[in-house]
């Protein structure tokens, strides 16, 4: 007959492998969903994607940004910090995430000043008076016109690139990469190819410093 004590350590036994395995399971799914994100490095860069920094830089940020998310404004300065600090070395691409309602079509704006030279002057004056343009998380589109008129565009010019059907095409590849990559929210941050363990600035900076000493 099997002893009630050594009935009760299998029982335990056998509620700490269950324990363990289900760990070691979970484990392995947030592994999996996180290098998931990284498995299509075609969908990283495209040849159309703006950049700034030297093309041969050993690091490349990659970031998915929407114009009207307010966390994607509040973190490019730091961005452009992050740049400013390891100019030789770091390279930022930037791709779009067109997730806010609408927002493809200030986008479409932002690329077509691209075509006066003028994306990302014209992507930084709408980061930083998102308040004007996105009342309520919605993007205004005439708001967003009046605010790119103050930096010197050709309006009649900007209004007639921005129909451009090749816009558009460029916009949807993106939102495409976008979901192939996993990305669902905004800003999204890829460090040669690596997603970010876990959002936040400290993290993208740590993942920067990681390929930095790895190069």
């Amino acid at each position: 007959m099997i002893k009630p004590k050594t009935l009760f350590v299998g029982a335990i036994a056998l509620l700490l492998f269950g324990f363990f395995l289900a760990v070691l399971i979970q484990t392995a799914e947030r592994e999996s969903q996180s290098s998931g994100k990284a498995t299509h490095p075609e969908a990283l860069v495209r040849m159309h994607a703006p950049a700034l920094g030297r093309p041969d830089a050993q690091v490349t940020i990659v970031e998915f940004i929407d114009p009207a998310c307010g966390t994607c404004a509040a973190l490019y300065p730091a961005v452009k910090e992050i740049l400013a600090q390891h100019p030789d070395q770091l390279r930022l691409v930037l791709r779009y995430a067109p997730f806010h309602p609408g927002v493809d079509q200030v986008i479409a704006l932002v690329e077509a000043a691209r075509r006066q030279d003028r994306l990302w002057p014209a992507l930084e004056v709408l980061l930083a008076t998102q308040e004007r343009w996105t009342p309520n998380h919605r993007p205004d589109v005439e708001q967003a016109r009046r605010v790119l008129a103050g930096i010197g565009l050709d309006m009649v010019r900007l209004a007639a690139d921005a129909a451009d059907p090749a816009i558009a095409a460029l916009i949807a590849q993106d939102a495409a990469d976008a979901r192939l990559l996993g990305v669902e929210k905004t800003p999204e941050f890829f460090v040669n190819g690596r997603p970010l363990p876990s959002f936040g600035l400290k993290q993208l900076q740590m993942l920067v410093a990681e390929e930095l000493a790895r190069r």
